[in-house]
């Protein structure tokens, strides 16, 4: 993979403050300090397609790599009880998922005899949708390999999201329609005590062995699932699916299934949420480590250095990240500075980002109004949509706030996909809590990368693939799918949705925060950074919200690795773009850039250079005919 360079000179300067505004110290390691290279790098890193025309696919190969891929989603369905129940098995509609010792290690043991297979199949000897497939299939199967021994089920949260709230996203995404499929919710209502337990079980093995999240985390998700305690809030969300149980069905028994439902929350969910609550309240946090990085764990250096591999999705190091991190501050504060000056503000850039967080004018005084400007821009972009993209999904979205139950802890926005086959629409999720902290200058960019054309679009059209297996369709890898959420806040840009100097700064602002993530994220968790090291990048670097920075930086220690991914997956798709804009010249055409990109559904990175530089190459050999 390529990566841009810095060109302009004068940003000697500014990488100099960006290595003191990123809180980079004298505790930084010395090129010594690097733990032993994996030697296994150059295995685990995907494999990118090679050509090969679908008429020249090898029989044998394909019989082969068909054969595989149905014993392996059919052992992916087997051990998914959310997608058979999806499917209409309703015993299944009453299950939560088999996390025990002994199914995680006949899962593990099954992915490497998957792997095995796979590797006695060369992807050149496959049509290119199948290359693509391997490519994915190689992805999964390898890194789920190697992250095996580390033992993740030990950490079973992270900073805003957990086990403990997969109930809650059930109930928000069941539509129960028949008396069995009401039946079966109930049924997986008194199953969350057992669930809780097989967590709890693989938290304890997590103190034992010194693998846990740090305090501070920790704390908060006690304070998380003491929320979720409450019982009029937990039965609210728990009996929403039985409540929304069609008029239609016979009262008689519609009333049996609410008072089941009932009794199933008093006498076995609360007991789940009350018992889980003490016991991270009183045994978990007081053993948690008050260390941050991940490294500080045993076998924890080794680990992130595979995290860093597995979310960039390329043969790549911490220190090199760190390093693209840093420059890629330095580039965007030089841009930022010049957007300060068009705005024709005189002082310094601290006093600028002091005058966008206190300023009222850029912000809501109420939720509503907040979920109207984030509604309005949304539409602004749909407006434009059909001149950037040939091919729109069917799939609808909607614009919602963040429950009340998560929004303390939660981002300022995310996606939470929908479902056609069962009438769900994506969600552009905006947290509405605390207002000062949510700045109406970054909406715009925000919307780009949730809604459209960043999130909901590129997942819809996954989700829409055709004639793919269908894990293919499934699959969420990290860099891609973060990559072109990031690429569509630059490309709202071109879409018109920055009206205001502010609010371009506030797309810098959005820039700017991921670029700090992967100075942040190595120097967390491979450097011993503090935590107050962490947020002076973005302090001194961005206008987001103090509030926002604080949980992001909590996020980032809490999920290591995971941040790395926006960045890296977007540097590669502007370069491809600008690559493209340069070798076809006229004859670009943005809509089939756009379509050809996304129309494969996520893939690693390698895998997607190759393949955009096979779309390139064939229509420059169009041109020439």
């Amino acid at each position: 993979m390529k990566y841009r360079t810095v060109s302009h000179a004068s940003l000697a300067g500014l990488m100099a403050l960006a290595l003191t505004a990123c809180g980079q110290t004298e505790n930084t390691p010395a090129s010594g300090d690097t733990a032993p290279a994996n030697e296994a790098i150059a295995e685990t890193a995907s494999p990118a397609p090679t050509t090969a025309p679908a008429e020249a696919a090898d029989s044998r190969a394909s019989e082969a790599f068909t054969g595989l891929v149905a014993d392996f989603e059919a052992f992916e369905l087997a051990n998914s009880p959310d997608e058979r129940g999806r499917r209409g098995d309703l015993v299944a509609a009453g299950q939560w998922p088999d996390i025990s010792p002994e199914a995680q290690a006949t899962q593990f043991a099954a992915e490497a005899g998957f792997l095995e297979r796979l590797d006695t199949i060369n992807a050149a000897d496959l049509s290119q949708s199948d290359q693509v497939s391997h490519a994915v299939l190689d992805y999964i199967l390898r890194f789920r390999t190697e992250l095996a021994p580390f033992g993740e089920a030990r950490i079973a949260f992270n900073s805003d999201s957990g086990f403990f709230f997969w109930p809650s996203y059930a109930a928000a995404s069941a539509r129960p329609r028949t008396i069995a499929e009401g039946e079966a919710w109930i049924t997986r209502i008194n199953g969350i005590a057992g669930y809780f337990q097989q967590n709890i079980d693989w938290m304890r093995r997590g103190l034992d062995s010194g693998f846990t999240q740090p305090r501070i985390i920790a704390e908060s998700a006690a304070g998380q699932v003491e929320g979720l305690s409450d019982p009029a809030s937990l039965r609210a969300i728990l009996i929403a699916p039985i409540d929304s149980l069609p008029t239609s069905l016979p009262a008689a028994e519609r009333a049996r299934l609410y008072a089941e439902a009932v009794a199933a929350i008093e006498t076995s969910a609360q007991p789940a949420y009350a018992g889980l609550a003490s016991f991270l309240r009183d045994e978990y946090v007081p053993q948690t480590r008050t260390s941050l990085g991940i490294s500080e764990t045993p076998e924890g250096r080794a680990y992130y250095q595979t995290l860093v591999r597995f979310h960039t999705t390329l043969d790549t190091s911490p220190e090199e990240v760190h390093q693209r991190g840093l420059a890629e501050v330095a580039r965007i504060r030089a841009e930022m500075e010049a957007v300060i000056e068009d705005a024709g503000f005189e002082g310094s850039f601290a006093e600028f980002l002091n005058f966008l967080r206190t300023d009222p004018q850029f912000y809501a005084s109420t939720p509503e109004q907040l979920l109207m400007h984030a509604s309005w821009i949304a539409k602004r972009l749909d407006d434009q949509m059909p001149a950037y993209f040939g091919r729109l999904p069917r799939l609808s979205y909607g614009v919602r706030p963040v429950p009340d139950t998560m929004a303390p802890t939660y981002t300022t926005g995310r996606y939470w996909p929908g479902d056609m086959e069962r009438g769900i629409a994506g969600g552009y999720m905006v947290n509405t809590y605390d207002l000062t902290q949510r700045p109406l200058y970054t909406l715009p960019a925000l919307t780009a990368h949730e809604a459209v054309p960043g999130h909901h679009h590129q997942g819809s059209i996954a989700s829409e693939l055709e004639n793919v297996p269908d894990f293919r369709r499934d699959t969420y890898i990290t860099a891609f799918g973060e990559g072109w959420g990031l690429y569509s806040e630059t490309l709202g840009r071109d879409m018109g949705i920055y009206t205001t100097p502010y609010e371009e700064f506030g797309r810098l602002s959005y820039e700017m925060w991921r670029a700090c993530r992967l100075v942040v994220d190595i120097g967390v968790h491979y450097m011993g950074w503090t935590r107050e090291e962490a947020e002076a990048c973005f302090l001194e670097n961005s206008a987001l919200a103090p509030h926002n920075i604080r949980t992001e930086v909590l996020r980032y220690i809490s999920w290591p690795g995971q941040a790395l991914a926006y960045k890296t997956g977007e540097l590669l798709m502007r370069d491809l773009r600008a690559e493209a804009e340069e070798r076809l010249g006229e004859n670009f055409n943005i809509r089939d850039f756009h379509d050809v990109l996304l129309e494969d559904g996520s893939m690693p990175l390698s895998a997607l250079e190759a393949k955009m530089h096979r779309w390139m190459d064939e229509q420059e050999a169009g041109n020439r005919n």
